[in-house]
């Protein structure tokens, strides 16, 4: 069944070539449309745009564990050999909208502070078209 009301971020997860990206701490779709200007002498004074081309963006954060499927080591050798990479975001949840669309790795970053836990982040620029379906 369908998630209702308002629910915790811990389910919505970012897949990676059908792998959870390990540890993650959080992870984000953004999406936007390029808005071109369209006034003109007819506007009445009021700015108009038309919908032009829109992009999407996916990034995650999360905890630096060698042992997971996808793992800060195999983000980097994706961006590395140029991988164009499946990806899906949503919850596992039966009846959720999920978004799947493919991309390459733009960025990825490690970092370790003394004392602290190995940390990993990187964002995903999405090519083509993103297509929202219902999980099953």
């Amino acid at each position: 069944m369908a998630t209702t009301g308002v629910f915790n971020g811990t389910n919505l997860i970012l897949k990676i070539e059908g792998a959870a990206v390990g540890h993650t701490t959080s992870c984000t779709l953004s999406l936007s449309n390029d808005l071109p200007e369209a006034t003109t002498k007819d506007s009445s004074g009021f700015s108009e745009v038309i919908a032009g081309v829109m992009s999407g963006e996916l990034s995650f954060e999360g905890l630096v564990a060698y042992d997971d499927a996808a793992n800060a080591i195999a983000m980097a050798d994706y961006l590395l050999n140029r991988t164009q990479l499946t990806c899906v975001f949503g919850t596992a949840v039966t009846g959720d909208s999920i978004f799947t669309a493919e991309g390459f790795l733009s960025g990825v970053e490690m970092s370790a502070e003394m004392e602290s836990a190995v940390t990993y982040s990187g964002s995903i620029t999405i090519t083509g078209s993103i297509t929202k379906s219902v999980n099953a």
